[in-house]
């Protein structure tokens, strides 16, 4: 628990590439501590390792799996007791990710095409 900045991030994905056995990619957002100084200053070390990251384009949301995932999690799997307190939001968060894919799981062609539905009405 605590703050992400970009020196983490950067220690998180220093350890990541050590396991790496063959080219991976790691897809970004554009949030700020990924075009931090220290973050950008490494992307050539880490090409070098085969591991190269790419960025998403700037508010494209629809290509973020991560934010269908989120917005499912928040207005759709967690209901208004679990934000009573710190430990019901963390014991409704872990029960969540824990049964991703069997209690929980997501279409994403069916969000796909529900968003795309929204924008044409």
């Amino acid at each position: 628990m605590g703050t992400m900045n970009a020196e983490m991030l950067v220690a998180f994905i220093d350890d990541f590439v050590k396991g790496i056995t063959q080219k991976t990619v790691l897809v970004f957002d554009n949030a700020s501590t990924h075009h931090a100084d220290v973050f950008k200053n490494k992307i050539e070390e880490w090409k070098e390792k085969d591991l190269f990251i790419w960025f998403l384009p700037t508010y494209s949301p629809h290509l973020n799996k991560i934010e269908t995932l989120w917005r499912k999690i928040k207005y759709e799997w967690l209901k208004p007791q679990d934000y009573l307190s710190w430990d019901t939001l963390n014991s409704a968060l872990d029960n969540i990710f824990n049964n991703i894919g069997t209690q929980y799981t997501i279409n994403f062609e069916q969000e796909k095409a529900s968003k795309k539905n929204k924008k044409s009405a």
